[in-house]
């Protein structure tokens, strides 16, 4: 006898799965009623839903007596443990159709031993492997194998059962828990110990009706509670899908070599599938293998793909036509959305975590599901029931990470003591290779080099304009310039110089780092630099503070840095404003600015143009790491690293940080301040013929600056080792050695000019001043066509 619609369904568990097995079945049409046994927080308040408590979901006859008293026309277990134990055989016998596959069938997740022999039966590709019930034999094989193993309880263990030990010594004791310690009961009396595979994981469900196989996009879980997949195995903390490794042609492969080879062969066995099958796959480099079967929808992944169906894919019409045998005749509609899934679990978990406290669940937006697992409802209140306690799901159209991000916006609806969720979901599909991973620029990050060009330019009229006596009102340079003995002063006032520049979204770094004692030298360096440069000394210095409301703290720190970097320059604070402007900026962010002003003397000015000749030398003056440029794309790279800034510096080996066992992080890292110039530079100055600050712009960008038109720089960047800060910065950005160039400093803060028969004199003395000197590169002659700076060997900062 053929299901009858509408239908009126008994659903057996109480997981995150059921909860979204519930919320897609009741949006039927064909569906009436649905009582959950026994349910959970969530189901509770599902539409079309009853929980029912008062019968366990493993005694069958009790189910039963339940399910004829509500004139219930269809089962559908959840869990493994009804399936294997089998309540499809049960329920059919007594005349109600169930979707699932039989307690035969059902062996394929119940004994990991069944399914390994099944495998290598039908040709299924898997991993080596020997079944033992035996400890001796077991140890024996250990000592024996030379191969990395994992180790499986072949029986049920609630998704915990498998072990992968990282020594012959954790093998031995993983191998002793399971068969002497009964660590998971009755489950590891017998096991499976088999080669540990290497690669990419994926998860497939598929519903079959013995013959036919229609699967799901394929899912990555994620089983280790820490992040950065450390720590204990989970039931799974989170899930993702579509996957980027999941290309059509490995889809259909996995059909074609798998899955389908698997349905036909169980077939052929006499244990014909139906139901959902979950496949478990390692993406090796020899294709794909499988790690496990499931007999059931998987948990995370049910709450992950599940909302990918469209809205006119009918669950309840999936499953009966799965149960009556004519799959082949409806019609799967995934929509080409993204998915990903956050699990909530509670603190403690997987090992001793309370439960019973009350939790508080917001109304998530559209496009935002909750799925509750561990939870109940107490005298009317939500309470913790569970380890893994509740779920946020979501859905978007326009990438992985929009969906992810608004999955991370639904945990926030949710409240609990010592609530635990990992903040890395997807990590993997964010950390793609170089040659898939997208190349960011500075423009990207919302900087562009071009317009600020542009600007100057458009302006350069305007400021034109402004000229009078001793000042041309040039701009283009590193600073300005008025001649006082031209501008009506005695005939021997000096030259003033003067710079100003700010620090730029460095200053993010030292806001959400609270750290604002270093800052304030950057906005003197960046200043100063540009005035000596020019050949000027740096005499004083005025600094701009502005925020929506004045932290007296933080501003005290601010100016006690400026007066350090003021005091490395040797000029003075003479002065600075504080502006206090309400909803300008927000809470205790604030931004500065600063002019340094200096004094030269006519023969000490800088560029001489005309004593430059081709042949003379490059050299290349340290930085002290990445200054005060180019943070805009930094902050870009760490936010898709995943990276926030009390994490590790990823670029400094542990066992380079300070002596205490404290890992330097990468705020502080970021926070090192630009390197001061000026008194080893102006201790040289009679014998250099050119400086260039390297600033916003990079190499390509300011070195052109302190050059005639005639002549340009050639710079062999392999003549200094890449810093590991711009090294990794390349890497994880994935950006272009010409991209680096005009960004960063990449280690070279300043550039210098000298003919060759002082180039080694000169290294000298700035070496003795305190600085690491480098040998980059020559003056060339520049004929039409050809670039301010020639960049050669940029490849080997691939």
């Amino acid at each position: 006898m053929g299901v009858e619609f509408p239908l009126r369904v008994l659903l057996i568990g109480n997981g995150g799965r059921e909860h979204a097995i519930a919320w897609k079945l009741s949006q039927s049409p064909l569906v009436e009623s649905i009582i959950a046994v026994p349910g959970n927080g969530g189901t509770a308040t599902c539409p079309k839903v009853t929980n029912d408590t008062s019968v366990s979901a493993e005694d069958f006859p009790a189910l039963l007596e339940l399910a004829r008293k509500n004139n219930i026309n269809y089962v559908v277990p959840g869990p493994e443990a009804p399936l294997v134990a089998g309540a499809v055989d049960f329920f059919e016998n007594a005349g109600i159709k169930s979707f699932g596959p039989s307690k035969k069938a059902a062996q394929m997740e119940g004994s990991k031993t069944f399914s390994k022999d099944f495998m290598k039966k039908h040709n299924i590709p898997t991993a080596a492997y020997e079944n033992f019930s035996d400890y001796d034999k077991a140890r024996e094989y250990l000592d024996r194998v030379q191969h990395d193993v994992v180790i499986k309880a072949s029986g049920l263990a609630a998704g915990k059962g498998v072990i992968i030990p990282t020594s012959k010594a954790e093998s031995h004791k993983a191998l002793e828990d399971i068969m002497k310690n009964k660590e998971f009961g009755s489950a590891g009396d017998e096991v499976v110990i088999e080669e540990f595979l290497t690669g990419d994981e994926l998860s497939v469900l598929t519903f079959s009706d013995g013959y036919t196989i229609k699967s799901l996009p394929p899912a990555q879980d994620h089983k280790r509670i820490g992040e950065g997949d450390t720590g204990l195995n989970t039931g799974g903390m989170g899930c993702y899908a579509p996957t980027n490794i999941a290309t059509p042609d490995l889809v259909a492969q996995i059909d074609r070599d798998i899955i389908q080879p698997t349905i036909d062969g169980m077939r052929k066995d006499r244990m014909p599938f139906v139901g959902t099958l979950f496949t478990g796959l390692m993406i090796t480099s020899t294709g794909p293998k499988v790690l496990e079967y499931n007999v059931r929808f998987g948990d995370p992944e049910t709450q992950t793909v599940l909302p990918l169906l469209s809205q006119d894919t009918d669950l309840a019409k999936i499953m009966v036509a799965c149960s009556e045998g004519y799959l082949d005749s409806i019609l799967i509609k995934v929509e080409p959305n993204y998915s990903a899934t956050v699990v909530v679990a509670a603190g403690g978990y997987p090992e001793s975590y309370a439960k019973g406290d009350e939790m508080s669940v917001q109304t998530p937006p559209e496009g935002i599901n909750i799925f509750h697992a561990g939870t109940k409802l107490a005298d009317s209140k939500l309470v913790t029931a569970g380890g893994r306690v509740i779920a946020a799901s979501a859905t978007a159209a326009q990438s992985l990470r929009a969906a992810v991000d608004k999955a991370y916006e639904g945990v926030k609806l949710i409240q609990f003591n010592k609530m635990y969720y990992r903040r890395d979901i997807a990590h993997r599909a964010f950390k793609p290779t170089a040659d898939t991973k997208e190349a960011l620029t500075y423009a990207q990050a919302g900087v562009s080099i071009e317009a600020g060009n542009q600007l100057v330019e458009r302006i350069r009229t305007a400021v034109r304009s402004t000229k009078r006596a001793g000042a041309d009102a040039e701009i283009g340079g590193f600073g300005g310039e008025v001649d006082l003995s031209k501008a009506g002063f005695s005939s021997d006032a000096p030259i003033m110089v003067g710079a100003i520049d700010g620090v730029g979204t460095k200053l993010m770094i030292a806001q959400a780092m609270r750290d604002h004692t270093t800052v304030g030298i950057d906005l003197v360096a960046m200043n100063v630099n540009d005035l000596v440069v020019q050949g000027a000394e740096p005499v004083m210095f005025l600094d701009y503070f502005g925020c929506s409301k004045l932290n007296p703290e933080n501003a005290a720190a601010f100016v006690e840095s400026v007066a350090a970097g003021c005091r490395d320059a040797g000029c003075a604070l003479v002065g600075g404003e504080t502006a206090e402007m309400p909803g300008m900026y927000k809470e205790d962010d604030y931004d500065a600015a600063g002019a340094a002003i200096g004094v030269m003397r006519p023969g000490d000015r800088l560029p001489r143009h005309d004593a430059m000749a081709p042949g003379d030398v490059l050299l290349g003056l340290a930085s002290s790491g990445v200054h005060s440029n180019g943070f805009s794309l930094v902050r870009r790279i760490l936010a898709r690293e995943k990276l926030d800034y009390a994490s590790p510096a990823p670029w400094i080996p542990s066992s380079s940080s300070s002596s205490s066992s404290r890992s330097t992080t990468t705020g502080d890292a970021l926070l090192t301040p630009t390197r001061i110039y000026v008194r080893s530079v102006l201790s040289a100055l009679p014998h250099l013929k050119g400086l260039a600050h390297i600033t916003g712009g990079g190499l390509t960008e300011n070195v052109p600056r302190m050059l005639p038109k005639h002549l340009a720089a050639e710079i062999d960047v392999a003549a200094w080792t890449l810093p590991p800060v711009f090294a990794w910065l390349r890497r994880a950005g994935n950006v272009e050695p010409a991209e680096m160039a005009r960004t960063f400093n990449n280690g070279v803060g300043m550039v210098a000019v000298v003919g060759a028969a002082d180039a080694d004199a000169v290294s000298k003395q700035l070496e003795e001043a305190g600085e690491t000197v480098y040998t980059i590169g020559k003056l060339i002659a520049r004929s039409d066509g050809v670039a301010g700076c020639v960049l050669r060997n940029l490849e080997s900062w691939s």
